[in-house]
């Protein structure tokens, strides 16, 4: 486990990394022409929007990786790492959606349509809700985990689904840094976005980093209580 004093740097790193996306979605990053006033403000949702849309992506990866550790080497670690790792998918999955919701209605006039990347990223927050109602059903620790694994590696199928729809299906919504689509960003967008990026994956390692030592924690209380009580 992350000793205190890293996890410490590691908060305060993931602090100042979102202080400055901030300042570099809203102040940095130049307006994207060709909008009105209005519409280039809620643009700048995309240094947000894009970095959460891939964070989840990453926490569900992270989940499907530690589901085969578990099932090849069966440790608690690797199940309470693919469940942490889920719960931080479906966060960021929402404010995904949340934040995409938001630019939709200037962009495409509507908060929500069946667009193909839509719709396959509505299926993927269900399938890992369903992965927690799967956990919830299953008393068993051992045989909970073994499950939950198979299930979570079944459903990242799902995951790079949703990433390739829009290269695959007729679709409206864009393809970010794309240098054949009119969406692509200039070059000082482009820095800020990048940096957006870099800066949810060190909040995400932060916030992954703190669950974990939470479950931990717990897991030791839990193990000195039945020392106690044996």
């Amino acid at each position: 486990m992350m000793s205190h004093r890293v996890l410490t740097v590691l908060n305060l790193a993931a602090a100042a990394a979102m202080v400055g996306a901030i300042y570099m979605a809203l102040v940095q990053a130049p307006s994207a022409i060709n909008l009105t006033e209005t519409d280039r403000w809620a643009q700048r949702i995309i240094y947000f929007h894009v970095p959460s849309a891939w964070l989840s992506m990453l926490a569900f990866f992270v989940t499907f990786v530690a589901a085969i550790l578990y099932l090849v080497r069966p440790q608690p670690r690797w199940d309470i790492l693919a469940r942490c790792s889920a719960e931080l998918g479906i966060a960021f999955t929402v404010g995904a959606t949340a934040s995409g919701s938001i630019w939709a209605k200037p962009a495409w006039n509507t908060w929500w349509t069946w667009d193909p990347r839509l719709t396959t990223y509505t299926i993927v927050l269900l399938l890992y809700i369903a992965y927690f109602m799967l956990r919830g059903a299953i008393e068993e620790p051992e045989r909970r985990a073994r499950f939950a694994s198979v299930y979570s590696i079944f459903a990242f199928v799902s995951v790079p689904i949703t990433f390739m729809s829009i290269r695959w299906w007729n679709t409206i919504h864009p393809v970010i840094l794309d240098p054949n689509e009119d969406f692509g960003l200039g070059p000082g967008m482009t820095v800020a976005f990048v940096f957006c990026i870099l800066a949810f994956t060190v909040l995400y390692v932060a916030l992954l980093a703190n669950r974990l030592r939470v479950e931990y924690t717990i897991e030791r209380v839990a193990a000195l209580r039945a020392r106690l009580l044996a």
